[in-house]
Parts: C-alpha cells; sequence; structure tokens
C-alpha cells in the first residue's frame, strides 16, 4: 500500500491562502480592483456602516477606480445606476471621470443622470472636490447646460423640489444659454429673478407654471370657494404651504406617480382619499403594477418596509404591495436542482443596509434584506433549504406556501453575535448532505471559524493569513458529494473582500437590486463562469439610452 503520509490528497493544498484582513479583522480574500469597485458602486451608499465610516467608503472607492481603466469606471457608473439603482455611487464615478477630463463621460452622463436627483448629486460632489478639483469644468459644465436646455419644460418645473444644490443653484452655477423665449423665462422664474418674468407678463411661463401661481393666488384668497379650481399637476411638496383639502388631496393622488404614491400612503389616507372607494382601486392599480414597478427602480426591500409602514390603510392597498413586491422579484431562478440558502443573522447585520446618516437612516437592515432575498428563493423554488448562520447554523421552520412577507419576518427575528460564513457548510457536511446551488446572503464579515474537523463546531480567532478561509475548506469538502454543485454570495455591504476566492464554481456579486436575481439565475442555469458579474459590467452598453425616464 501506499505511503498515506507521502501521497496524502493535495485537494486541501490546492485551496488559495488568504491575502488580507477584512474589516473584522479577519482574514479574506481582496477582490481586486474591479470587482472591488463594481462590489462598492453595487452597494455603497456613503453612510456609516457596522465596519466602515462613510469617509473610510470614499477613500476605498476612489482608491479602487484609480486600479481602474476609465472604460471600466464608466461602465460601472452605468451599472450602479441602471441595473443596481443607486444614486450617490454612480454620480461619483461620473465625477471621477471629469476629474481625468475623459471623453468617455460624454457617453456616461446622459445614461447616469436620468433625473434631477442624479444631476444634482454630481454636481455636488464636483463642487465638493473630493475627485482633485472643486471647479465644474468645461466638459461637466457644457454637458449639466445640455441637461437643462434639454429638459422638458414641465419636468424642470417639477425638478425644481430638492436642495443642496437645488436646481436653481445648479442653473446659476453653470449658465446654460436658453434655446427660446419660453425658456429663458422659466430659468428666470427658478431662479427667482421674477421681475423679469413679470415684465414680460405670465404668458411667457409655460403652462404648468402659470397654473402654479393662478393656484397660489386663489387659494390665498379668503372665503372662496375652491371645489371648481383644479390642483395643478405638481409635487406635493410645493402645495404644502398652501390650503389642501380632501378634494385636493384626492387629486394629488389621482396623479401621483408611482414613488410618490408608495411613500404617501399614510397621507393619503389620513386626507381622507381612501373614502372614495375608486380611488382605492386606482392606487391599488397603480402599485400592483409590474411595468410602473420595474420604471420606478424599486428595491424589494422598499416594499417590504412600505407594507409595514402603512396604517390602516385598505386591504386592497396592502394587497397591492404585495402584489408590487412580487414583482419586483420577477427575475428569482426556478431549478429543479436542490437549493440552500444561507442568510447572515450575525450582528453586523443589524445595522442599516443603506448605513447611518444623519436625519436619513433607513429602518431596513441588512438582515432583513437577507432574510427577504432567502425567502424570496423559497417562494419560487419550494424544495429549498434556508439555514440562518451567525457563529453557528440555527434550524428554522419556513412554509413554502407563506408569503414572501411572512417568511421575511421569521428569519428577521433572529439576532446573533459573531461571524462563521462556514457554518452552514459545515453543518450540511456533517449531515452528508448533497445540493446543486448554495447562497450566502451576508456583509462577508467572517472573523471566526471552524477548525476544519467533521462533524461539529470547534471555534478558534483566526490566525492570520496564508491559510485558505474555513469557507473554502467546507465549500471544499461539500464538494466531494457533489461535485457539479456551485456557490453564490451575494455581498449587500461595501466591504470588497469575500470568504470564497472567485473561480468556475464560486462567484460574488454585491447589491440589493433585482439584478442580482438575474446573475442569480445565469448560475443555476449554467450560464455564468469564472468573473462573470465583472464580464456583465464590462459588457454595459455605452452608446445610446435604453429606458425611459423613471416617473
Amino acid at each position: 500500500m501506499a505511503n498515506k503520509g507521502v501521497f496524502a490528497s493535495t485537494r486541501g493544498q490546492l485551496l488559495p491562502n488568504t491575502d488580507i484582513k477584512n474589516e473584522a479583522g479577519g482574514t479574506a480574500y481582496d477582490q481586486g480592483s474591479e470587482h472591488g469597485l463594481a462590489q462598492l458602486a453595487a452597494t455603497g451608499c456613503f453612510g456609516n456602516t457596522f465596519y466602515a465610516t462613510a469617509e473610510a467608503q470614499l477613500e476605498k472607492v476612489l482608491k479602487l477606480a484609480d486600479g481602474c481603466s476609465s472604460d471600466f469606471v464608466a461602465r460601472t457608473a452605468v451599472y450602479a445606476r441602471r441595473q443596481a439603482f443607486m444614486k450617490d455611487m454612480p454620480a461619483l464615478l461620473c465625477a471621477v471621470l471629469a476629474a481625468r477630463k475623459d471623453p468617455l463621460l460624454n457617453l456616461a452622463f446622459p445614461l447616469v443622470m436620468d433625473n434631477a436627483r442624479m444631476l444634482r448629486n454630481f454636481v455636488q460632489i464636483v463642487r465638493s472636490g473630493v475627485t482633485g478639483r472643486k471647479s465644474m469644468g468645461s466638459a461637466p459644465r457644457r454637458l449639466v447646460r445640455g441637461w437643462l436646455t434639454g429638459r422638458k419644460f414641465d419636468r424642470l418645473f417639477r425638478d425644481s423640489v430638492g436642495q443642496d444644490p437645488s436646481i436653481a443653484d445648479v442653473i446659476k452655477m453653470v449658465h446654460p444659454k436658453p434655446a427660446s423665449k419660453m425658456q429663458a423665462a422659466l430659468f428666470a422664474y427658478l431662479i427667482g429673478k421674477n421681475e423679469n418674468v413679470w415684465a414680460e407678463g405670465l404668458d411667457v411661463l409655460p403652462d404648468l407654471v402659470r397654473d402654479f401661481e393662478a393656484y397660489k393666488a386663489y387659494s390665498h384668497r379668503v372665503g372662496e370657494d375652491r371645489i371648481d379650481i383644479e390642483v395643478p399637476d405638481v409635487p406635493f411638496q410645493m402645495l404644502t404651504s398652501l390650503k389642501l383639502g380632501k378634494k385636493e388631496w384626492t387629486d394629488i393622488a389621482n396623479r401621483a406617480p408611482w414613488q410618490m404614491t408608495r411613500m404617501n400612503l399614510n397621507t393619503f389616507k389620513r386626507h381622507g382619499v381612501f373614502e372614495d372607494p375608486k380611488m382605492i382601486q386606482v392606487v391599488a392599480r397603480r402599485l400592483a403594477s409590474p411595468e410602473l414597478v420595474r420604471r420606478a427602480r424599486c428595491f424589494p426591500y422598499q416594499l417590504f418596509m412600505a407594507y409595514h409602514a402603512v396604517k390602516d390603510v385598505p386591504h386592497d392597498i396592502s394587497e397591492a404591495l404585495q402584489d408590487a413586491l412580487d414583482a419586483s422579484l420577477e427575475n428569482i431562478p426556478s431549478t429543479t436542482g436542490q437549493i440552500y440558502v444561507f442568510p447572515d443573522v450575525s450582528g453586523s447585520m443589524q445595522s442599516p443596509v443603506t448605513g447611518a446618516r444623519k436625519g436619513s437612516t433607513t429602518r431596513v437592515t441588512c438582515q432583513m434584506v437577507a432574510a427577504l432575498v432567502a425567502s424570496a428563493i423559497l417562494r419560487a423554488n419550494p424544495k429549498t433549504v434556508v439555514i440562518p448562520f451567525d457563529q453557528r447554523a440555527h434550524n428554522v421552520r419556513l412554509n413554502p406556501r407563506d408569503s414572501v412577507m411572512t417568511n421575511t419576518e421569521i428569519l428577521a427575528r433572529f439576532n446573533g453575535g459573531a461571524t462563521n460564513l462556514a457554518a452552514p457548510l459545515d453543518l450540511l457536511n456533517a449531515q452528508g448532505l448533497t445540493g446543486d446551488l448554495c447562497v450566502y446572503v451576508s456583509d462577508n464579515q467572517s472573523w471566526v471559524e471552524s477548525n476544519g474537523r467533521y462533524p461539529g463546531y470547534r471555534y478558534q480567532s483566526l490566525q492570520g493569513l496564508n491559510q485558505p478561509t474555513g469557507t473554502m475548506r467546507a465549500w471544499e469538502h461539500f464538494k466531494r458529494k457533489s461535485p457539479q454543485a456551485k456557490m453564490v454570495c451575494i455581498d449587500i455591504n461595501p466591504y470588497a473582500s469575500t470568504q470564497a476566492k472567485e473561480r468556475d464554481d464560486i462567484f460574488n456579486v454585491g447589491g440589493f437590486s433585482d439584478s442580482v436575481f438575474r446573475f442569480l439565475d445565469a448560475v443555476a442555469k449554467g450560464q455564468a463562469s469564472k468573473g462573470f458579474w465583472v464580464d456583465q459590467i464590462k459588457a454595459v452598453e455605452l452608446t445610446s439610452v435604453h429606458e425611459k425616464e423613471p416617473s
């Protein structure tokens, strides 16, 4: 018999050694500049996370961008906006291109700046000087001017809601050249030079602005019957200083775009809008429309929170929110293979998914997002086994026939401590189970791990670099009985390290938008190979706008 001491299997020896420490202090794998930038671009919101400050995120993004070509930066900016639905990060990457004076900004800019919020973000970031210069520069100034002069009059007027900077501030910065007398009057009106407008007469302004001014003048008249005065089709924030009754709020709700509807259901209820059965159906149909959900670029977790935030709204409205959630999860893959989903329920997952920011911290935690992803996969694949984990794996009983909302609530109740990404795989190995697809939803900040012995758990602190992670060891063990299995690590925080090194059976993807499910579908169908996510970003189109501006 051959000497086992000499001819022992080299399978474990071929595993890659870790090369960095993660933010939690554990050993991890560096994802490289391109994958790291993509990770931060798909998850970074510049809020303080559990392990990193907003300033640290910014520094990391700029450092990673320095290691990437302008072409990749431009495509990542477009991906971050149009696929990952981010706001600050794509604007920052465009500002990086502006600082480089790279002509690719001309292609990325119109794809990223698809609404006024994005334009204001870009201007604010450029003026802050974080990318190396505070002046707008000729190319960015020209692009911003073109955006302003190319905007439809009514849209630009509605865009005037919002500050720091406001659209008026932006107009003053770049001095767009009006293409018509009406556009000149609108610019003057927006920046407060009303004496110029009044001198010309209100007829020179767009119809919507005239309607708004007429409504303002009439609303301040005392004792007038206002029932026949139609509320102008403007954001309700423009009207809150005026006297609005049930009829006016009904008019507003009747015309509200999808996002405004989702965010103001309690307001509509409070002002009597849902006392009209017809309005209940109007709002419910709008909320549940798959087309409007797609155009609104709404995160699934935003619908989950909207469902829990509404108070005593009609049943049809609550049902519509659940339908909208289903529509936002339409890309969940369905497969005949055995799927395991591992939602991270450790302590760091209790932090806000978009980070902590003064005055605007979301109530949605990373754990809620992980729970939502797990519940959604279970709904589409009833044989899925869900194993929550922190420093150990937990048992949980979920009914695949229950709604995504119900199962998400069950998973969101866990409140763990330390993080060991190897734990759920250790459990499968200890039980001798096999499978086809394992999906992690985590912040990837593992800092304790098992000692690699099966079965059972014995935890110890990590002992430095130059050794495989426990996750890689556990995965290699799992593959002995499931050689065709694949692993997808969905990272929902901007940290740019991983516990599982990318290869043909291991995939890392970042984000919490519906695009993650499209990626998961490609893996489940065998259409993905090493570097697939980065390759998808590299294939982003830079030549034309493919979607209409969202409502």
